[in-house]
């Protein structure tokens, strides 16, 4: 899908060395376009030529390349041929978007790995203890699972003010603080008890002897 709310020519300059197009394709490409919003529906190589420096049968090869490459094409609109750069544009808003989506990726994972080590700090602080390899994996799936790392913060505070500082305890809490909210905002909720089966027998794992008083 074509997005005019994204400056073609402004992608067409940024990408253009990744579309393997060469300078004078780009400026012929500029050209038609402009043509295009001119009002001239079938921009020829004639016409360019009075617009630009290239020789009609210069012109004649890079409208050909462009074509070659499928960033240009001619259709019929009404019985009436036009030139058409609609492929050249679907391409570089792809890209586009290509580049929003990894951008996005990058600052997720980088606010993700920023409250891991926050919580991580938190954890250990809280229990007077270096947590396990296993239990940092615990913590990461609570953020994986959509738990904020508020909730996660607020569910260890309780725990710890409950006088029980493991992560069994803290998991059954943000299982339970999670229902409250869907109960509450919906009328129901998803929740079970399988997440909290499947954490016990996690945390059995957990218990190395290096992890001293994890029930405690």
């Amino acid at each position: 899908m074509i997005n005019s709310a994204v400056d073609f020519r402004y992608l067409l300059l940024d990408h253009y060395k990744k579309l393997e197009l060469s300078e004078n394709e780009v400026v012929v490409a500029l050209m038609i376009d402009h043509l295009s919003n001119k009002g001239n529906k079938l921009v020829t190589a004639d016409l360019l030529s009075l617009k630009t420096n290239f020789k009609s049968k210069e012109l004649d090869a890079i409208l050909s390349a462009l074509i070659d490459k499928k960033f240009l094409e001619y259709e019929v609109v009404n019985k009436e041929m036009r030139t058409s750069l609609n492929p050249l544009k679907e391409r570089l808003y792809g890209l586009f978007e290509e580049e929003l989506i990894r951008d996005k990726t990058k600052l997720v994972n980088a606010n993700k790995a920023n409250a891991l080590e926050s919580l991580f700090g938190t954890f250990e602080k809280t229990l007077g203890r270096t947590l396990s390899p296993v239990e940092r994996d615990y913590i990461e799936g609570w953020l994986s699972s959509g738990y904020s790392e508020l909730d996660i913060r607020n569910a260890l505070s309780d725990a710890y003010v409950a006088g029980k500082k493991n992560l069994k305890t803290i998991n059954k809490m943000l299982i339970s603080n999670r229902a409250r909210e869907d109960i509450s905002k919906e009328g129901y909720s998803a929740a079970n008890d399988k997440w909290n089966e499947d954490i016990e027998k996690t945390i059995e794992i957990a218990k190395t002897k290096w992890v001293k008083g994890y029930d405690d």
